[in-house]
């Protein structure tokens, strides 16, 4: 457990700056409307949380999420899915658009009692990428390497601990035969090119910069393994029940909308990405990211078996928990 107490500290201060404008006020109703506060990234991965962003800041009232829910609905930013999970157990959140390892601790660190999955989003969009030229092809030449990940813990850095480790490399949260480095998506880019990254295991549209600006070469690609779901905590899931309904019915039809309209999606997660970043996503890059993706509304439990005995190898997850509880429809 102290394991896994490590990461609750370290996403502490994030959360903390993430959060700071939530304050202590009872976030039910404003002015008798009810309210929802909605976790997303910041990754065309989230595309459904970037375009409901993008509309409640365009739209208001008139929003995507808004008009289906009849709430003011808030959205908050993460960079990683710890610290999104940590939100939505201290109550700060009540719904959240985050991967699938965040979600499978908060759910085991609670025995069951917390965290639950109420759809899915996006497959595929994740990749391991190396340095041009370096020859780096099996775990066993990533011996005496850093690897970049978002966050300890996220789903990225589970899966580079594990294919590490399943190739014979001894990892441990603090380095081992290689070193996998938590690092924030935005710095993974000027520290591979500054060569002082290896290889980066990290999500789009991060995977395409460090392609088309770094030189960077695909590796690895996890083209059908669940990326984002949609996720709430019980508390949230009793108080919230009717409109958590009608989030996941407006986020099924504004999934099929993305997976069936690319060109009307594309401008909207564009605009909504400068909006959060600072920074517009160019069509170039949107465009090749693009087809790594798959928009779906659905999440299996046998999506979670590998996932579950991965976490656990590289010590990231106490034991393998009963999903029974995991999956949910308000």
């Amino acid at each position: 457990m102290k394991r896994i107490q490590f990461i609750r500290n370290i996403t502490a201060a994030a959360l903390a700056l993430t959060l700071a404008g939530c304050g202590k006020k009872d976030a039910a109703t404003a002015g008798g409307q009810p309210v929802l506060r909605v976790g997303f990234f910041p990754n065309i991965t989230h595309a459904q949380g970037l375009i409901g962003y993008h509309d409640t800041a365009t739209k208001a009232a008139e929003g995507w999420f808004e008009k289906a829910t009849g709430a003011k609905v808030e959205w908050y930013p993460f960079n990683a899915g710890p610290s999104a999970i940590e939100a939505l157990l201290s109550g700060s959140i009540d719904v959240t658009y985050v991967g699938p390892n965040p979600v499978l601790n908060g759910y085991t660190r609670t025995k069951g009692a917390d965290i639950r999955v109420l759809a899915g989003a996006a497959r595929g969009g994740s990749a391991l990428v190396v340095q041009p030229g370096a020859g780096l092809k099996t775990p066993a030449d990533f011996r005496g390497k850093k690897i970049a990940s978002p966050q300890l813990g996220n789903t990225q850095d589970v899966a580079a601990r594990a294919w590490l480790k399943a190739g014979g490399l001894n990892i441990t949260t603090s380095g081992g035969d290689a070193f996998v480095v938590p690092t924030q998506n935005p710095d993974q880019l000027d520290l591979f090119k500054r060569k002082q990254l290896d290889a980066v295991w990290t999500v789009e549209p991060w995977v395409s910069r460090l392609e088309l600006e770094a030189g960077a070469e695909l590796l690895l690609e996890q083209k059908d393994s669940i990326i984002t779901l949609v996720a709430t905590s019980a508390k949230s899931l009793e108080n919230k029940r009717e409109l958590l309904k009608k989030f996941v019915a407006a986020h099924d039809a504004l999934t099929a909308k993305v997976a069936a309209e690319p060109a009307w999606a594309k401008p909207l997660i564009s605009a909504a990405l400068e909006k959060a970043t600072t920074k517009p996503i160019p069509a170039p890059l949107l465009d090749r990211a693009w087809p790594r993706l798959t928009f779906v509304n659905n999440a299996k439990a046998e999506d979670f078996t590998a996932l579950q005995r991965d976490a656990k190898s590289v010590g990231l997850l106490p034991e393998e928990a009963d999903l029974a509880k995991l999956f949910v429809q308000p």
